[in-house]
């Protein structure tokens, strides 16, 4: 029996199972493990997406179809003919990592996936993320039919030592994402960060899914133990998605992408990618104890002598990440589908401290909130960020991931809210008494504790206050809550300062919705903030 070596170039390794590739990693010095058994990795420079470097090819099937500008940039297909070609001649010289996998749970829609890797933490990563594997066996002797054989699904290619060159190859930077939907090929290189297979997957489901009436989301779901009332949470990273979602008292179906059929909801991934700064076991004991062997830490320092992960440091990045596998989760849900929800929470880290903790949207309030995507993004989740966090607005929460137009996708979700009478929450896990460095961050039971009067029923005949801006509904009063905090303006030492900081945000949600005029109906646009 031949001997695995990691280190002799040109081997090719099939489907290893979560162990082998630990042991590869090991041996290829790709990282450490932990006290814990967590394989722990650096990224490198990239501690985070590049999404000024992502590009999708511009073919016949695709130019009538995608969103063109800023968020999907062209790349003709003659330029991604040539990197797919330097990819390859690449790969063809290195030891590389296959994981036959798949994405979604839903077996009507699912996705078969081949991703391709130049490191084994890479390869245990998407193994970990994503479905499957199938466990395809395939001969060492098949590198030409892995790197360019067409494959029954889309390829992913990783190569992190691939740089391009952008006068030849038509990139912004060394760094490319490269999609084409046409080939089925996804090529990466120039950076070892590896949420870039992850939401390139993501991507590809927003792009095929709407095209069988499923509408793919970037959110969060679980559901009651009685398996009836499911949640989703949507979300941009760093708002608690999957913080919240991993409710002890729910089953999670998971933490990040899901598509909403006719059939009901499912996951798009079978595992879990949370973030680890400040993590604590008493603060968010499921994610801790999920951070064993088979799962990945990223970018979180290490003790060499203990091998304890250091949660509090900011070391390498705020954006530290753990990825873990969903069944990790005490009390998830194998098959990772559900019915149609009875909640939607769109959640927000508002950093001017305007928004109220937890509100109550009419229908075109949520369409108007869906489309803006409002947060304040923390440093870390993307390169090229500031220190300090920045108000921001994402389309349908997940804009950086849209190949279509965002109107078509909150056309979907617009007709499943009124189908399935859905009710909508917007939950601002963010400032309260005064913006980011001034007030402090509302605290995480008192927001489960907003959360759970909402999706419980309790608010559903509660008093309501309507906030004088932006018109939106609040509870006067919940149990367990201080009324201070209900009503963010009671919270702050001077009200003249909070409405000055009200009218701010009002204007800044204004200005952006400024794009979807006559692309929504006059009720969805009148559904933001007064002058």
């Amino acid at each position: 029996m031949k001997t695995e070596n990691p280190n002799v170039r040109g081997d090719v390794f099939c489907n290893l199972s979560a162990s082998r590739l630990v042991e590869h990693a090991l041996a290829r010095n790709e990282g450490e493990l932990t006290s814990s058994g967590a394989f722990a990795v650096r990224t490198g420079a990239f501690t985070g997406r590049s999404p000024q470097d992502k590009f999708i090819a511009r073919t016949t099937s695709s130019e009538p179809l995608v969103w063109w500008g800023k968020v999907n940039q062209p790349i003709s297909p003659e330029k991604f003919d040539s990197l797919y070609k330097k990819v390859c001649d690449y790969l063809h010289s290195r030891p590389i990592y296959s994981q036959d996998l798949s994405a979604g749970a839903d077996p009507r829609y699912n996705l078969g996936l081949r991703v391709i890797t130049e490191f084994a933490w890479h390869s245990l990563f998407s193994r970990t993320l994503l479905r499957g594997p199938e466990q395809t066996p395939v001969s060492p002797e098949s590198r030409a039919t892995l790197l360019e054989k067409p494959f029954d699904g889309f390829k992913i290619l990783c190569a992190p030592g691939c740089m391009a060159n952008p006068e030849e190859d038509g990139t912004r930077s060394k760094t490319f994402v490269v999609l084409n939907f046409e080939e089925k090929i996804v090529l990466i290189g120039g950076t070892e960060y590896a949420g870039e297979i992850k939401k390139s997957v993501f991507t590809i489901l927003n792009y095929l899914l709407p095209q069988q009436n499923v509408l793919p989301m970037h959110c969060s779901a679980n559901v009651g133990l009685n398996h009836s009332d499911v949640a989703l949470f949507f979300g941009l990273s760093g708002t608690g998605k999957t913080t919240l979602s991993a409710d002890p008292t729910r089953a999670l179906i998971g933490d990040d992408e899901h598509g909403w059929s006719d059939h009901g909801v499912f996951n798009f991934e079978g595992g879990c990618y949370a973030k680890c700064i400040n993590l604590t076991p008493e603060s968010e004991p499921q994610i801790y104890n999920a951070i064993k062997f088979g799962s990945v830490l990223e970018n979180v320092p290490v003790d060499r002598a203990s091998g304890e992960p250091d949660y509090k440091s900011t070391k390498y990045t705020e954006n530290t990440r753990v990825a873990y596998p969903l069944n990790y989760i005490p009390g998830a849900m194998g098959c990772a589908s559900a019915g149609h929800p009875q909640n939607i929470v769109f959640l927000t880290a508002d950093a001017f401290g305007v928004l109220p903790p937890v509100s109550r949207l009419t229908h075109d309030q949520a369409i108007y909130h869906f489309l803006s995507g409002y947060t304040a993004r923390v440093a870390g989740t993307e390169r090229g960020m500031d220190c300090e966090p920045q108000a921001t607005f994402s389309a349908c929460f997940g804009q950086p991931f849209l190949p279509l137009p965002p109107a078509a996708y909150a056309d979907m979700l617009a007709e499943r809210l009124c189908r399935y009478d859905v009710k909508v929450w917007l939950l601002n896990t963010g400032w309260q008494g005064g913006p980011y460095g001034v007030g402090t961050r509302v605290p995480l039971a008192l927001t489960r504790r907003m959360l759970d009067a909402a999706i419980e029923g309790e608010l559903d005949d509660a008093s309501m206050a309507v906030h004088p801006l932006f018109g939106l509904q609040s509870p006067t009063a919940i149990p367990g809550v201080p009324a201070e905090v209900l009503n963010p303006c009671h919270s702050w030492t001077n009200p003249s300062d909070y409405q000055r900081a009200a009218i701010n945000l009002a204007q800044k949600f204004r200005e952006n919705f400024k794009q979807y005029h006559g692309k929504v109906s006059q009720a969805v646009e009148n559904s933001g903030p007064t002058t």
